[in-house]
């Protein structure tokens, strides 16, 4: 039996060319490694510096190491603690917003009409606040841990 023609041919100097192979000049291409561009960061500039403070990294590595502690396990807890992580970062953009403006801030609608309001930050702070407990209570996991602290009835 005659084995079946191949369908490309090693040139001499190593490139490959044929039926179904990149024929670039792209020797990447040729192993079949493709290099992908690198996605700009679009993030503003508070959201960089506040994910690269050694407490942001601090808290997602006590998360996660609370939750192997737990045993617990997958994609699924780890994309619950990206969420976490991204609802600080709300959490303390609304923390800077308070201390900048305070809770009641003036307003100028533009037709005349000026006076003060509450800041809008501080409901959405205890309203993101309340969300990262439930989120930590789906997880299993206490805040009290995260902060190396203990129930106020524990013993010495």
């Amino acid at each position: 039996m005659i084995p079946p023609p191949k369908k490309f041919w090693i040139l001499s100097d190593g490139r490959e060319t044929g039926h179904g192979v990149d024929k670039t000049e792209n020797r990447a291409h040729m192993r079949g490694v493709v290099y992908m561009a690198k996605k700009p960061d679009n993030r503003s500039e508070d959201v960089k510096r506040i994910t690269r403070t050694k407490k942001y990294k601090e808290i997602e590595n006590d998360l996660r190491q609370q939750l192997e502690a737990n045993g617990t396990y997958g994609k699924f807890f780890d994309d619950m603690i990206d969420d976490y992580m991204a609802m600080y970062v709300t959490k303390t953009l609304l923390i800077e917003d308070i201390q900048k403006r305070g809770t009641i801030v003036k307003y100028n609608n533009g037709g005349g009409q000026s006076g003060m309001k509450k800041n809008e930050a501080v409901e959405m702070f205890n309203k993101t606040n309340a969300q990262m407990l439930k989120l930590l209570a789906e997880l299993g996991l206490k805040a009290n841990a995260m902060l190396g602290g203990g129930d106020f009835d524990d013993e010495l």
